[in-house]
Formats: C-alpha cells, structure tokens, sequence
C-alpha cells in the first residue's frame, strides 16, 4: 500500500450526501479515494489521502458540498501525519476489499 502524508475523512448520513462529498473531495484536490465505511444506522464516513494540503482542500470541499444540499457534516477530520499503525485501519476501509472479486480473478 502506498503511504500518504496526510489522511482526510468527512461523516454524514445517507448515500447521496456522501457521493456528492466524495465527487466534491476528488474534484477539489488531487487526492485518492481510499473507500468509505457505513458506521450505523445511515450515518457514512468516507476516507480520502493525499498530501496535507490536498486533504484540508477536499475536506473543506466536500463540508462545503454537504451543507450546500441543506445537510449536516457530523465530524471531519484531517490527520496531517498519521501514525504507521493507522495503515492497518485504513487497509480495511480500502475499495478494493469491499469490492466483489471478479470472475476469472481467482488468485
């Protein structure tokens, strides 16, 4: 996995609040969707990494495109230098192992 400088991450509840902060975030900055994770009961996070600039950029970004539909960012965080170990957590999260694997993809 590649290691990143900073990891940004936004919570809110329901999909479409959540595709419209992650294409704001994408859009907003040149950082990459590491995946997303439903918390409970609707509420959604969604992780993004980049350099710290970039993460502070699409954070601030997909804040601004959640509240303009009238909805609430529950948390934000960005984490300018995470700690080696929050690899493991971010791993989980990661698209790839929430996708089904593809036929004739047998490893």
């Amino acid at each position: 996995m590649k290691t990143y400088e900073a990891i940004g991450a936004i919570e809110t509840f329901g999909l479409v609040f959540v595709l419209e902060a992650c294409d704001a975030m994408c859009k907003a900055a040149d950082v990459e969707l590491v995946g997303y994770e439903n918390v409970a009961s609707g509420y959604i996070s969604v992780i993004v990494q980049g350099d710290v600039a970039a993460c502070h950029s699409a954070v601030e970004a997909g804040i601004a495109a959640v509240e303009k539909m009238n909805a609430e960012v529950y948390s934000s965080v960005v984490i300018a230098s995470p700690h080696a170990d929050l690899n493991k957590l971010i791993e989980r999260y990661q698209l790839v192992n929430l996708l089904p694997e593809e036929e004739g993809d047998a490893s």
